[in-house]
């Protein structure tokens, strides 16, 4: 990226590798940071004109920028007595504007980067310690010009996220790719990810529209895309290499992934991935869209620009929907769902999947069996949270994951359940009542891509009031609950009431139905030649969000299961 600070509206992402500054006096002196006052002045003509005047002083922005920089450095030498500054005279004012200012730069999501290997100051320091440097730099600053204008120390030390909410290093590599992908070889791959959690972000858009669609024409050769503006976020979705290419205006969904997939290692990058998504694309048609080319085999997925896909679900679950198409042409079944191994204090041990469309309560219904069995429950092994795979073995079903984290809404859990791993997790709009969400981590990598035995497969079921754990009789009955995929929507896509999905699963499965069915098929009667317990869980989630009672009741009879020889 050409500029050490790139600043919008809401996003910050500073370079170190293009210009870093280790100390206050040296901040106060650069040309980044006498551009961050004159947008900040600006942004108070629209948002605070008192305080825009008062800034002003008779000047134009760019000068009253200067002037006050100017102030602030003298300020660091000496005493404000000592200062001839006509904006001394309402010291109040001025603490005001200090105050506003360091809010402005918090209120944006602010990211760091840092070229590994790159030949400037940071050669010889990592690049975790590069960005806490710089977060306590901005706070020090901060505090010394704050008491300065007081006069005085502060009593309360609050040592805030002042710097940045993550930090990413990034490497240059070679991927293994034809001609035809050109356009990537020069965009910057990240190598490591620093998260500073929790982690609070609020993305513009809340909820997912539309579909994915196939298209015949490849999204490569639309891409508009440079090493400048975009980067790659590599990592391993289940057993498939991804390459997800993003515009750095979505760098926030983009470091979330570190919470939610495996991020792949060097040597792996220069490997031809199975999946590459293209998120973000400045492009004249408006596309969420997929595409397989057959001569490179690689399934590739593009979204256009646009401010809807702030949303983490777009990202995630176009990453999901081309691990699904991949998988499903190799003879597997995905599933949208949950699947945890159980472990008793007696020994005994289950595998357990649930399987439903966003909002029919597959986590949470796991979340109530931990509750339910916390005194005879010894480990709960999570393998997948939102989307696994079920393939066969010399006949006999397993069950693989995706993710290595859980992307959840909060108003769906226990009260107390988000709180258990906040230190490492990433909330998204915590404060809202439409659809908050937190992405947490659930699983080892080494965990998420072994086969689990299977011993319980259930559809969740939101919208009838009966109660429990129901067995299917009949084979043909099971598949066609599962196939209809009937829901109360909730509010995470754009559908309300009861609505359908073909196999609970618009991310793949929907859209490749001929591939899909003669694998129900088969899936299905290994599942019940191998014994496995095919039914129905009673969730209510569709009918009450406060009444718990009857996935309490579900859970109950789940861990009844389990407890069974």
């Amino acid at each position: 990226m050409k500029e050490s600070l790139y600043l919008t509206k809401d996003l910050a992402i500073v370079n170190f590798s293009k210009g870093y500054v280790t100390t206050g006096e040296q901040l106060l002196n650069t040309s980044t940071f006498s551009n961050f006052v004159l947008n900040f002045i600006e942004y108070l003509q629209e948002n605070n004109e008192d305080l825009y005047y008062y800034a002003l002083n008779n000047k134009t922005a760019r000068e009253a920028a200067v002037e006050i920089l100017k102030l602030f450095r003298m300020m660091r030498i000496f005493k404000v007595e000592e200062i001839e500054s006509s904006y001394l005279n309402d010291k109040g004012r001025l603490l005001e504007f200090v105050e506003e200012m360091y809010n402005f730069w918090k209120k944006h999501q602010r990211f760091s980067i840092v070229k590994a290997g790159s030949t400037t100051a940071l050669e010889d320091s990592s690049f975790v310690l590069s960005d806490s440097n710089f977060n306590n730099m901005i706070l020090k600053l901060y505090r010394n010009i704050e008491e300065a204008i007081m006069g005085r120390k502060n009593r309360v030390y609050r040592q805030m996220q002042a710097g940045t909410n993550a930090a990413v290093a990034t490497i240059d590599v070679t991927p293994k790719l034809s001609e035809k992908y050109d356009a990537l070889k020069n965009i910057p791959f990240i190598s490591s990810i620093m998260l500073r959690t929790p982690m609070i972000l609020h993305p513009k858009s809340n909820k997912r529209t539309g579909m994915f669609e196939e298209i015949e024409e490849n999204p490569i050769h639309h891409f508009t895309g440079n090493e400048d503006e975009w980067l790659c976020f590599p990592c391993k979705i289940g057993s498939l290499l991804a390459f997800v290419y993003f515009h750095r205006d979505f760098i926030s969904s983009a470091v979330s992934l570190g919470n939610l997939f495996e991020l792949a290692t060097a040597d792996e990058c220069t490997k031809k991935p199975d999946l590459i998504c293209l998120f973000g694309n400045k492009y004249e048609k408006e596309e969420t869209v997929f595409h397989y080319d057959s001569d490179e085999d690689i399934w590739i997925g593009c979204l256009t620009y646009n401010e809807k896909i702030e949303y983490f679900g777009y990202m995630k679950k176009i990453c999901l929907t081309l691990h699904n198409l991949r998988k499903m042409q190799h003879g597997w079944l995905p599933i949208h769902g949950a699947f945890v191994n159980i472990t008793l204090l007696n020994g005994k041990r289950k595998g357990i999947m649930l399987m439903g469309d966003s909002g029919a309560g597959k986590s949470e219904s796991i979340e109530a069996l931990k509750i339910a069995g916390k005194d005879v429950i010894k480990d709960i092994e999570v393998v997948f949270d939102d989307m696994g795979t079920i393939h066969l073995e010399d006949g006999v079903p397993y069950g693989q994951g995706t993710e290595i984290g859980a992307f959840i809404r909060l108003d769906d859990l226990d009260p107390g359940t988000p709180y258990r791993d906040m230190d490492r997790s990433i909330f998204m709009n915590p404060e809202s009542s439409n659809n908050a969400r937190v992405i947490t981590p659930a699983a080892p990598y080494e965990v998420v891509a072994m086969n689990h035995k299977i011993d319980l497969f259930a559809y969740a079921n939101n919208y009838d009031n009966k109660l429990g754990l129901h067995r299917f009789e009949d084979l043909e009955d099971a598949k066609a609950t599962c196939k209809e995929g009937k829901r109360m929507a909730k509010g995470t896509t754009q559908e309300v009431g009861i609505s359908t999905t073909y196999f609970a699963n618009p991310f793949g499965p929907m859209q490749k139905q001929e591939i899909c069915d003669p694998l129900i098929d088969e899936i299905f009667t290994a599942l019940r030649n191998n014994g496995v317990f095919v039914g129905e869980i009673y969730t209510h989630l569709g009918l009450s969000k406060e009444n718990r009672e009857g996935i309490n009741l579900a859970a109950k009879e789940l861990l009844e299961f389990i407890e069974k020889d």
